[in-house]
């Protein structure tokens, strides 16, 4: 098998297992996420720590190093050493192995869960890295009525939770080099969010969307200071660029900021499982726009997105926020109703000269009046606008809505707009569209090189614009292809008179037969 093929055996092995789990059971599938996602987390942090302490012993000269079966008042002398490395600390009888082995006979199995995973996140206060793993499983409830009306009911659940994880076996996954925790749990995230209906676009972002995002932020360059995203959902942006890039190439790392206290627990757990150590990535929870909590970091070398779609927000509302350095020089704000371009002016202020931002917009930005119209003509007469990309329907989960990607720059050569009608560029999967690697290579070259192709893309200077009233809608610029069909008339004539002669000749063939009938009647 290939590298894709054992991926994609891989995925289906991890669906499979977290199906059946709910299959007969009490608990809803998008429900369940929050266990089958903590399982797996709980097993990765643990085979993480005992690969590391087993690797420090060996070192020392520990011969058959076995950290998982050592005691753990002798395996506490390494606590600190350990923390400073991996941001936690986990004791042998707290491991996921041990727990898990155990589980089918601990009636008490809820409780030692909470009290390990209280302990874990514990074992970071006073560090740095107390942050990035405080309440990193409150997502996790042990004692959650929805895995049993009893305490015996939940611990059934929670052991043959822990076992099916347990016994997925990824030796042949690791052995060819795949990232399998992290594969798993992107995969995990994306069925869940196919299968929760309109809430699903809230915390995941389509793996290739968000690499082609990440592909035009990096925009050629080998390596980046640091990488930001002010709408973070699970990370799946933020990750993308691991694959753009490699996370060595990203000097100072991954900051990202989400409102939704779940999902910022799922991104935080997210950056660990791609093995993304706690001091290269620095996520926080809160409201960007009323409290965004990374201004001692910025400005940032790329910026990707895909905000909330026409959320309400304080707007004028708030009689601060004109005087805000990031929405001010605009000179007007986001209408209330509409925090798509609140977002935007966020972005713009807080991106390096030199860096570049990639942001999916809600389609009805680019063209509505009023406050937006105005905040356009910011963009586009102070040339930050590089590329406009109309993308194809259906593309993203929970809105079957074709969404566009706008391109800022500060840095810009030339007073050049790309547009690029990209709508009929996907491949089916399922029920949804997604970009192949083709879609993907077509947009990002004819984004690159500003590159003229007939019904595709069109380039365009600032005074273009103006004279469309700041219309940045794709449409306006690249024109359609007519695919009606073409019609000879002369050729359409040939055919209807040999349709009527064909028509005369059955007539006449009628005629005869009519009347050798009624001559035989007769």
């Amino acid at each position: 098998m290939n590298t894709e093929e054992l991926k994609s055996e891989l995925e289906t092995l991890i669906w499979r297992t977290a199906t059946n789990l709910v299959h007969g059971g009490k608990v809803a599938p998008v429900q369940f996420m929050d266990y089958m996602l903590g399982a797996l987390f709980y097993r990765f942090i643990s085979e993480n720590i005992t690969d590391y302490c087993n690797k420090l012993m060996t070192e020392s000269g520990v011969l058959d190093a076995d950290f998982a079966n050592m005691k753990d008042d002798v395996a506490g002398f390494g606590r600190d050493q350990i923390v400073n490395a991996k941001g936690f600390f986990i004791l042998p009888s707290q491991l996921f192995i041990n727990v898990a082995n155990g589980a089918r006979n601990n009636e008490d199995l809820n409780t030692t869960l909470a009290n390990n995973f209280k302990q874990i996140e514990e074992s970071a206060i006073g560090t740095r890295s107390e942050d990035d793993v405080k309440g990193l499983f409150d997502n996790f409830n042990t004692n959650d009525k929805g895995l049993g009306a009893t305490v015996a009911e939940r611990n059934e659940m929670l052991a043959t939770l822990l076992e099916s994880v347990r016994d997925l076996n990824f030796t042949k996954y690791k052995e060819s080099g795949l990232d399998v925790f992290g594969i798993c749990y992107e995969y995990l995230i994306k069925m869940y969010a196919l299968n929760s209906g309109t809430k699903g676009g809230e915390f995941y972002t389509p793996g290739e969307v968000s690499y082609l995002l990440a592909k035009i932020a990096v925009a050629e360059r080998t390596s980046i200071n640091k990488v930001y995203d002010p709408a973070c959902g699970s990370g799946s942006l933020l990750l993308n660029f691991k694959k753009v890039l490699d996370a060595r190439n990203i000097n100072e790392g991954f900051f990202g900021q989400e409102i939704n206290v779940k999902t910022y627990n799922l991104c935080r757990m997210n950056m660990f499982l791609h093995d993304v150590n706690y001091d290269h990535f620095d996520i926080q929870n809160g409201d960007t726009l009323k409290n965004p909590l990374h201004e001692s970091d910025e400005p940032f070398d790329a910026i990707v997105s895909n905000p909330p779609y026409s959320v309400p927000w304080d707007g004028d509302g708030d009689i601060t926020l004109i005087n805000d350095p990031r929405f001010s020089p605009a000179g007007v704000l986001a209408p209330r109703s509409r925090a798509d371009f609140a977002f935007t002016m966020h972005i713009l202020s807080w991106l390096s000269t030199e860096g570049t931002a990639a942001i999916v917009e809600f389609p009805g930005v680019l063209y509505r009046g009023g406050a937006e119209q105005k905040i356009r003509k910011y963009l586009v007469t102070n040339n930050f606008v590089d590329t406009v990309i109309q993308l194809a329907p259906n593309m993203f989960f929970g809105a079957v809505i074709a969404t566009c990607i706008i391109v800022l720059k500060k840095n810009k050569k030339d007073n050049h707009i790309c547009f690029i009608d990209a709508s009929k560029e996907f491949v089916h999967e399922g029920n949804k569209n997604k970009l192949s690697p083709e879609n993907i290579n077509r947009i990002y070259e004819t984004h690159w090189n500003k590159s003229e192709d007939e019904h595709f893309s069109h380039v365009v200077t600032i005074g273009d614009v103006e004279e469309h009233d700041f219309n940045l809608s794709v449409s306006t610029y690249v024109e359609l292809k007519d695919e009606t069909e073409q019609i000879d008339i002369r050729v359409l004539n040939e055919r209807i008179a040999q349709i009527v002669n064909r028509e005369n000749e059955l007539r006449s063939e009628l005629d005869e037969i009519v009347m050798e009938l009624e001559t035989e009647m007769v």
